[in-house]
């Protein structure tokens, strides 16, 4: 079937779907499966198309409003992080790639910025964070930093503000993705100057093998953050088929389940920063391994397992 033949086909039936009120639980499942099994019929043979985006959107829209008035139970929870949210991220794995790119521009920017001016550091990370991180570097303890403070405040103080951060990113994204944009080149430069201070006292492979401890999960979590303010202001400038409206409130949710999916990373951060980050002393192997489970971690959770899900989900519509 042509693919203006399988629109003309079903668009009423999409209309009636899209604009109807919540049904009951029997009849929303019921539309659910009609949904998916469209969705799988446009995935095989208009792949790409702008239907099948389509169809992916409202599916997913139905899957949020079966779930959306049953109790907050353990179960709803699990849904949320194994099957809402790697949805979200399959569906938007082209930003979160683009988002990536931003910020590893960013980090190179800081950091060639950082070797060719003295002063610019200061002027990114500050004279007292610089001067005291010099300090200890010639004290012979380079991470004494993270461990000027109490564990148990140090865990609360960098979670709050960790989940904070990734919140204003996301709510950035409402003046044209161009607030997401600064935050992510903010945070990006400010990665990559502090690398660079590092690797100029000579000690970039403690910072890396010290740093990155908790580094893996905070930083791909700010990305992901960024990700969700980007697809907020994009809501608002490419609307597609929809009104600008209903792109912009499809573009919040999305973007707010993608922020949500990340507050788990940033606890475990939070809690690995204050409690083993500190302990400069840690074996090397101790350090490696954290670091490469968490980098396998982020490439299952982001990348693999959302796509072989929504393979799934098609395969069996």
């Amino acid at each position: 079937m042509r693919e203006a033949a399988f629109i003309k086909q079903n668009r009423e039936k999409w209309e009636s779907y899209e604009n109807e009120s919540d049904g009951s639980a029997d009849e929303l499942a019921e539309r659910y499966i009609e949904l998916t099994d469209d969705l799988s019929y446009a995935t095989t043979f208009y792949r790409g198309s702008n239907v099948s985006r389509y169809l992916n959107d409202m599916t997913r829209d139905f899957h949020h409003r079966i779930y959306r008035n049953k109790g907050e139970t353990l179960q709803n929870l699990i849904e949320f992080w194994t099957r809402t949210v790697p949805l979200t991220v399959y569906a938007n794995h082209t930003l979160l790639r683009n988002t990536f790119f931003i910020f590893l521009v960013s980090c190179c920017i800081g950091w060639l910025s950082a070797s060719q001016d003295d002063t610019y550091i200061r002027l990114i990370l500050g004279d007292y964070y610089v001067n005291k991180t010099i300090a200890n570097i010639e004290a012979g303890e380079p991470m004494a930093i993270y461990s000027s403070a109490s564990q148990q405040d140090m865990f609360f103080m960098i979670t709050i503000n960790n989940i904070t951060v990734s919140f204003y990113a996301f709510v950035m994204g409402i003046f044209l993705s161009v607030g997401t944009l600064v935050m992510m080149l903010q945070n990006g430069i400010m990665l990559g100057a502090f690398q660079f201070l590092f690797y100029k006292h000579k000690y970039l492979l403690i910072c890396v093998l010290t740093v990155w401890i908790h580094g893996v999960l905070e930083i791909s979590s700010i990305i992901v953050a960024g990700a969700a303010g980007f697809r907020l202001g994009n809501g608002l400038i490419f609307p597609s088929t929809y009104s600008r409206l209903e792109s912009f409130k499809r573009g919040a949710v999305e973007g707010l389940t993608l922020v949500a999916g990340c507050i788990p990373l940033f606890i475990i951060a939070g809690f690995l920063e204050s409690f083993v980050t500190r302990h400069s002393t840690v074996s090397l192997h101790i350090s490696a391994s954290i670091i490469l489970l968490s980098i396998a971690f982020i490439y299952w959770y982001f990348i693999y397992y959302p796509i072989q899900l929504y393979k799934k989900i098609t395969s069996n519509a």
